[in-house]
């Protein structure tokens, strides 16, 4: 008899040698297959499984060990406590984004109750722009991909928030698709250099997505380039960078909005993750 606790103590050992976290990656493929919470997982360790748990298991369990993103294997991610809805389509939303996330609510609330618009370049999965909209009722907001197949997941994740009433997705490149001018722009743009990231991440996560060009800035100089037309006076850009990046970033915004206020904020790790500029509320 396979229990739950014999088979997570297997899988644990065949997924350690490539993942840091192989017994939680174990208990969340586990929870999975039964349709449980992790944590009824965790409680229910005597718990017999059938040989078609088992083999369901072993399946997952034998994809995570080729690095497949644990994510992907379960459809789902949950970010800024949202479960949001994941597949190889989009970038899976990391905990360092929610530093964009917090300082774009703290932003946007300078505007009080007056209502602004925010637009999400790069939506992705839409984490970002749904987390903002829950947190920032009085926010209208555009989600803009390149990606046809990133924009069905946001829409789908969108739906699932009731939020199609304030997020409008655009597919198009960068800050085109806008209408006009916005009270703020937000971007996890493509930052990383392809062949130095983590092999799992390669292999799997959509390249559109991760793709920074050989030094990592190609998005960010043409972001940043076209941002003064479409920020409003007071008008604010937030992106997220590499921990390496945040002075050629800096520099760059310095140049296309010389009137603006340049911020560089930390993650909870002590990196640079975040680089904002804002608009003074007159540009002459």
């Amino acid at each position: 008899m396979v229990t739950i606790q014999h088979a997570l103590r297997a899988a644990t050992a065949q997924l350690r040698a490539v993942s840091e976290t192989a017994r939680l990656d174990a208990e969340l493929l586990l929870a999975h297959t039964l349709g449980w919470s992790r944590a009824k997982v965790v409680a229910e360790r005597d718990y017999p499984l059938t040989p078609e748990q088992q083999a369901t298991f072993a399946a997952l369990v034998a994809r995570r060990a080729e690095r497949e993103p644990v994510a992907y294997l379960i459809g789902r991610r949950e970010f800024f406590g949202l479960e949001l809805q994941v597949d190889r389509r989009v970038l899976i939303p990391r905990p360092e984004t929610e530093v964009l996330v917090e300082l774009a609510i703290a932003e946007a609330r300078r505007y009080g109750d007056a209502p602004i618009t925010i637009a999400d370049i790069g939506v992705g999965s839409g984490a970002i722009a749904i987390a903002l909209a829950m947190h920032l009722p009085r926010a209208t907001l555009y989600g803009v991909d390149l990606s046809a197949g990133a924009l069905e997941v946001a829409a789908a994740n969108i739906a699932r928030y009731h939020l199609q009433d304030r997020i409008t997705l655009l597919e198009g490149d960068l800050l085109a698709p806008l209408p006009g001018p916005v009270n703020m722009i937000v971007s996890n743009p493509p930052y990383t250099i392809l062949n130095e990231i983590d092999e799992g991440v390669y292999r799997h996560e959509p390249h559109l997505a991760l793709d920074g060009g050989p030094d990592g800035l190609d998005c960010y100089r043409r972001l940043i380039a076209a941002a003064p037309a479409y920020l409003t006076p007071r008008g604010a850009i937030l992106l997220e960078i590499g921990a390496w990046q945040a002075a050629a970033v800096v520099h760059l915004l310095h140049v296309a909005l010389p009137q603006a206020e340049v911020g560089v904020q930390r993650d909870l790790a002590g990196r640079d993750r975040v680089v904002w500029a804002r608009n003074p509320d007159v540009i002459r």
